[in-house]
């Protein structure tokens, strides 16, 4: 098993207007022939079709089956982003925001619903319910989630417990609080000790500065607001070394987690042993 693994994020210039998944082409090929110990290469939230609802896709579909061509022709896993994909049923369409993993035979091996749509204001997207993982041979086991599920320490968490080593993170950050998810991320490799790609867009897709952190809480990259490739060597053997020995030969935050004395019925949806949070409000725009 080879334990270094080539993963490039994306920070490119999304448009809102117009079809996006050529230019992920140009970049696949771009990064085959630049970094070509690159074996995967993932980019920003919506990058593929833009931000705008009525682009949704069902998937399969034409988007999904291009970026499929793209990554056979290149021979790279391929995370594209997310996307709107439709979903017809008896009540009418349903949109969710997917991201899909293609590996490099161009098949799509899985498929990532975002499970907290940024409500109120991600209107008419409704949340998944699974969470994804999946494991690239001979390497190791990596998670998916999108934007603001990060938010939810929940989330990434899980993705650690069902043995995600790195955790693959496309989001469209557009607004002032881009600064609080820097620090999130980072807490979110050292809380989990994985590697933690939190790629944002720019342009229609977000104000950029993306970030990537190692299972020890380091920043091995942060980008500032223009587009820009960030190629990492992960480096699995680190991450089950760090599991086994600490972080940093400190705390073993995992196996802590495992080994608890407490439950958390705070989780249990029907619970009201917190009557605090019905006194909260709608989950509504503030006025």
């Amino acid at each position: 098993m080879k334990s270094n693994f080539g993963i490039a994020g994306v920070q490119m210039a999304v448009s809102a207007f117009e079809s996006n998944v050529e230019v992920i082409g140009n970049y696949l090929r771009h990064i085959r022939t630049r970094f070509p110990w690159v074996r995967m290469v993932m980019f920003s939230e919506l990058a593929p079709l833009g931000p705008k609802h009525d682009r949704a896709e069902p998937i399969p579909g034409p988007a999904v089956a291009r970026l499929s061509e793209l990554a056979r022709e290149t021979g790279l896993w391929l995370i594209p982003g997310s996307l709107f994909e439709r979903v017809e049923g008896p009540d009418g369409a349903v949109v969710y925001n997917t991201t899909p993993v293609i590996d490099p035979s161009g098949e799509v091996i899985a498929c990532f619903r975002k499970l907290f749509p940024f409500r109120p204001y991600e209107r008419g997207v409704e949340g998944g319910t699974e969470f994804c993982v999946f494991d690239v041979p001979d390497a190791g086991r990596i998670g998916v989630s999108i934007c603001y599920d990060m938010w939810f320490p929940e989330t990434t968490r899980t993705l650690a417990a069902m043995g995600a080593e790195v955790i693959l993170h496309p989001t469209m950050t557009d607004t002032i609080d881009r600064d609080v998810e820097l620090a999130i991320a980072r807490a979110s490799a050292a809380q989990n000790q994985v590697y933690f790609f939190d790629i944002n867009g720019v342009g229609d897709g977000g104000v950029g500065r993306s970030i990537v952190c190692d299972p020890s809480g380091y920043v091995l990259h942060q980008a500032d607001g223009g587009t820009e490739i960030i190629p990492i060597a992960v480096d699995f053997e680190r991450v089950r070394r760090e599991r086994e020995c600490g972080l940093r030969n400190l705390g073993q935050p995992l196996k802590s987690f495992r080994d608890r004395n407490c439950d958390f019925p705070v989780y249990q949806k029907e619970s009201h042993d917190f009557p605090y949070l019905g006194t909260l409000g709608p989950l509504t725009k503030p006025e």
